[in-house]
């Protein structure tokens, strides 16, 4: 009896690795019907990172893949700097600061600025006088009291004061500091500077006490609501690219969502003395978390054909065959032609859920996605694994479900 114990024993620990043979009392075997099915418990989903989604249709086909960056044009970047000299008084602002145009970024000190009030001022009161003499020249002349060039030296007198209140009310302005209120009798010797354009505060180079000038930044302003796509496309597909295609891109860095852009402009030499041709694009839509200077990975549509397409980690092979896994109602032992299976059931209470492989045929892959033809129908609004479908695959294998 000792060989046929051997030998039972040796049969069942076989078919409890995977064999798909089952073992009579006579010691003769027959084929068992394979399972497609196993019971993943939620513990385990956790533990392995199962993520579970549904097939899409993608662009694979028709796309031209390419790298490049964000950039902002310079209409839409500033250096904010101050007209006149002075000592910065306050910032107002830090990097990530959002301003409109406009804005106080900081204010100054300059004593310079009361002396063009000063003048204003006294130019003002001149003018004044010169008026007044000129309508007493003109009475004198007219009762021939006078000469007539009298009237002429103060008309050009009065034409020279013009001129310079109105030299020294641009300057004024050009500070930002109110021609009217002067004229009042106010004089500052603090002066605001304002934010050239709008946008986001990417850069403050100076700080409170800093002798600044013209040539002195104070601080750089940003606007990425007008970020553009600098992409590098080689020579062979050029042909196949023109202005107002759709491109999707990812940040090559953090590749989770997808964002858009229209080309708008294709360059005419290749770059930096490379194979490939830069590609000019207008980013669209939602612009959140892109800053200028971040990698892309980008992918220009060149066609309008779409493919069924699940992500490249979706797919498993065995024996020579790719799978997908999907989500089903069936369990293990049901789906036995009939026969129950033995199935690794949790302790009571466990939750869990079942896969059933399906064999599926490869097609293109590109941005990270496979297409996808399946053997059989899938069922309508399949649900399929997309991560973690090789610690499935290791799963049903050990339980010996084929």
């Amino acid at each position: 009896m000792k060989p046929y114990v051997i030998f039972l024993s040796l049969a069942l620990f076989a078919a409890s690795c995977g064999s798909p043979a089952v073992v009579t009392e006579e010691g003769e075997e027959h084929e068992e019907s394979e399972s497609s099915i196993v019971s993943i418990t939620q513990p385990q989903i956790e533990t392995a990172d199962i993520i579970i989604g549904s097939v899409e249709m993608k662009n694979l086909k028709t796309s031209i893949k390419a790298n490049g960056t964000l950039t902002v044009p310079n209409q839409n970047k500033a250096l904010v700097t101050s007209v006149s000299n002075g000592v910065i008084k306050t910032l107002l602002v830090q990097p990530g600061t959002y301003v409109n145009q406009g804005q106080t970024i900081a204010t100054i000190i300059n004593p310079d600025a009361a002396l063009i009030q000063q003048q204003l001022q006294a130019t003002n009161a001149q003018i004044k006088l010169s008026e007044l003499e000129y309508a007493r020249q003109k009475e004198l002349v007219s009762g021939n009291a006078a000469p007539l060039k009298n009237v002429q030296r103060v008309e050009a007198e009065l034409a020279t004061l013009r001129s310079t209140k109105n030299s020294l009310q641009k300057q004024l302005a050009a500070l930002g500091i109110s021609a009217t209120q002067v004229n009042r009798g106010n004089i500052v010797t603090t002066i605001a500077v304002r934010a050239p354009i709008s946008g986001t505060i990417s850069e403050v180079s100076a700080q409170i006490g800093s002798n600044v000038d013209a040539s002195t930044p104070i601080a750089q302003i940003v606007n990425n609501s007008r970020l553009h796509l600098d992409l590098f496309v080689y020579e062979k597909d050029l042909p196949r690219l023109s202005a107002n295609q759709t491109i999707h891109f990812t940040l090559t860095n953090n590749p989770g969502k997808e964002y858009d852009a229209d080309i708008y402009s294709i360059g005419t030499a290749f770059a930096n003395e490379t194979k490939t041709i830069p590609v000019h694009a207008v980013v669209k839509g939602d612009k959140t978390g892109l800053i200028e200077g971040m990698n892309i990975t980008a992918v220009i549509s060149v066609g309008a054909a779409v493919v069924s397409a699940v992500p490249s980690s979706a797919i498993v092979s065995s024996g020579g065959q790719d799978f997908i896994f999907i989500v089903t109602d069936q369990k293990p032992e049901e789906h036995a032609d009939g026969e129950e299976k033995k199935s690794d059931k949790p302790d009571a209470g466990e939750p869990e859920l079942y896969f059933e492989r399906v064999p599926v045929q490869k097609g293109v892959s590109d941005i990270g996605y496979t297409e996808i033809i399946p053997v059989k129908e899938l069922p309508k609004n399949a649900k399929i694994v997309t991560k973690g479908a090789f610690f499935i695959l290791a799963k049903m294998t050990n339980t010996g479900h084929h």
